[in-house]
């Protein structure tokens, strides 16, 4: 023991002189023979640290950055040009973002060579919507005049500095949780200097913002719920660029619909990356409101069963409840997350509308097995047997991928049987996409061929126009009533446009026709409920004879 704490001392000495041998060696980029220090890899850890939470706020700044100060971030006038691409989300998005700007002093143009500063918000759930982007980025590159480019939303967090680096003309890059920091980052890039903020929250839903909408006058809008996923399908890269899944709580949902409904809003639809797996436990109070998860029987979770809190059916029941006049729809659901109490309340509400989005992606057991979807195609079909014994009318749309990683023909073929036994009204089909930092990048092989991958994608979607017109086809004769949305169409400015209670749509001519409320007669304007006798089909809409104005709830009492 007394040798050991004689040689103490000379040990220290000698480590003491390793590190610093490693530290001088560090700086002048040479290893001595005895290997790198603690003190090298402490300091480089320190160095990568500071550099990340520059780059992540300001890349290009430098030590002596430059201050602003909260005058600094208002546009005073400054036009901005708001270009949207991808899903219902991103239009969601782009209205918070308007909120954000007008209340800081922006104003809008519709044109790109007058605006002062270009918005893009991108998409990133396939190839193809990104170099929808680059397209977007080279022209505006082109351009001689000098505007500030910023590049929003999921294409932002995904790519994040490599479109500082592509794309030389982008000054300000943003995610989705990062849009109320946005006036700031655009002081910064007015400066010039590239400025960028990527950070995702856990909590962050932009739950006080008011959106602004893109067309005011329109008589639909989105709401936005919650966002982020937790649900981690290997396929799908929202998690990563959306983060973890938290609900927007629901005293500002009924506010804002609320709000809509004052401005003469008819249809509303709630807007979720997995809508119906709404929890609020924002309130104390709510923790305890239900015990139960609301997850259907045999569907698995990546995640631990989520309890407490108020749950989709009670902010569907509390939305519908609002204005019996409005209807009401959702997306983007999971199978997983659709208990009969959600069905039967859909049955019971008229203005709830009987159409439902229930994503299958596959047909096929090993495939679902392979996204991580947590069914089979036994209980997906189990779902929909379900759905129909309560909603025998429901229209019902999916999505569906083509060429998944290890997808067999045989695969494929399920997958084209499942759709013919569901028969559903509308499907989105897109051939499979490797996205970067999903986990079937890191853990499966993109081996189904490019060729036989877009030759699977034109046979879903042949085998999904069947059923649909075989579906429409049926609408034959029957009577629906139509929500107008919009006035003339390609081919007759004399026609209407709307859709039906199951969302298909429906194109007749605009003529003067009666109100079964007050017998007054007038052409139709978007917003009304008109009365109509469906005469014809395609599969992808229907046409049909109008009989009269009516209303939501008279139409449904007179059903009854």
């Amino acid at each position: 023991m007394k040798a050991l704490l004689e040689a103490l001392p000379r040990r220290l000495c000698a480590l003491q002189r390793r590190c610093s041998s490693a530290k001088a060696a560090a700086t002048t980029s040479r290893i001595p023979n005895d290997g790198l220090g603690l003190d090298h890899f402490i300091a480089k850890s320190q160095a990568e640290q500071r550099h990340t939470r520059q780059a992540k706020i300001i890349p290009s700044l430098a030590d002596s950055e430059t201050y602003l100060s909260p005058e600094d971030y208002h546009g005073r006038g400054r036009k901005v040009k708001f270009m949207t691409y991808g899903c219902q989300m991103n239009v969601s998005d782009m209205e918070i973002v308007r909120s954000m700007l007008f209340a800081n002093g922006y104003a809008e143009t519709e044109s790109k060579a007058q605006a002062d500063v270009i918005l893009l918000m991108t998409c990133s759930i396939r190839e193809g919507a990104e170099e929808k982007i680059w397209k977007e980025l080279k022209k505006i590159r082109s351009a001689s005049k000098r505007q500030v480019v910023g590049v929003l939303g999921c294409m932002a967090e995904r790519v994040r500095h490599t479109i500082l680096e592509k794309a030389k003309k982008v000054d300000v890059v943003a995610g989705p949780d990062a849009y109320r920091d946005l006036p700031r980052l655009l002081a910064v890039a007015g400066t010039g200097r590239n400025a960028i903020n990527v950070q995702l929250s856990l909590e962050e839903t932009y739950a006080n913002v008011n959106p602004v909408r893109t067309d005011p006058e329109s008589k639909s809008a989105f709401v936005s719920i919650m966002r982020g996923c937790d649900n981690m399908c290997t396929y799908c890269v929202v998690p990563y660029t959306r983060g973890r899944e938290r609900s927007r709580p629901i005293s500002w949902i009924l506010d804002e619909v609320r709000r809509l409904s004052d401005e003469g809003v008819k249809q509303v639809t709630l807007l979720g990356q997995n809508v119906n797996s709404y929890r609020d436990q924002s309130e104390t109070s709510f923790h305890l409101a239900t015990s139960s998860t609301s997850t259907v029987p045999g569907f698995r979770t990546v995640y631990k069963p989520k309890t407490g809190g108020l749950t989709f059916l009670t902010l569907l029941d509390k939305v519908s409840s609002i204005d019996p006049e409005m209807r009401i729809r959702f997306t983007s659901p999971h199978p997983k997350d659709f208990p009969l109490e959600v069905i039967h309340l859909i049955r019971e509400r008229a203005n709830i509308c009987n159409q439902l989005h229930i994503p299958a992606q596959s047909g096929n057991d090993a495939v679902l097995e392979a996204m991580g979807r947590g069914y089979s195609r036994e209980l997906y079909l189990n779902l929909i047997r379900d759905v129909r014994s309560v909603l025998p009318d429901v229209a019902l749309t999916s999505d569906f991928i083509a060429g998944f990683c290890g997808e067999t023909e045989e695969a494929h073929q399920d997958t084209l049987s499942l759709m013919r036994e569901v028969q559903y009204s509308f499907c989105y089909v897109f051939p499979y996409s490797m996205r970067g930092k999903t986990r079937a990048s890191r853990r499966l092989v993109d081996d189904v061929p490019e060729e036989v991958k877009q030759q699977r994608h034109e046979e879903l979607a042949t085998v999904f126009r069947e059923g649909a017109l075989a579906f429409n086809q049926k609408e034959i004769n029957r009577e629906r009533l139509v929500l107008i949305e919009e006035m003339g169409t390609k081919r007759s400015a004399s026609a209407v446009s709307g859709r039906t209670d199951g969302g298909v749509k429906v194109i007749f001519e605009n003529e003067p026709l009666p109100s079964e409320v007050d017998g007054s007669e007038r052409a139709l304007l978007p917003g009304d409920y008109v009365r109509v006798k469906v005469t014809g089909a395609t599969s992808q809409t229907l046409s049909a004879l109008p009989i009269s104005r009516t209303t939501l709830g008279k139409y449904r009492s007179q059903k009854l």
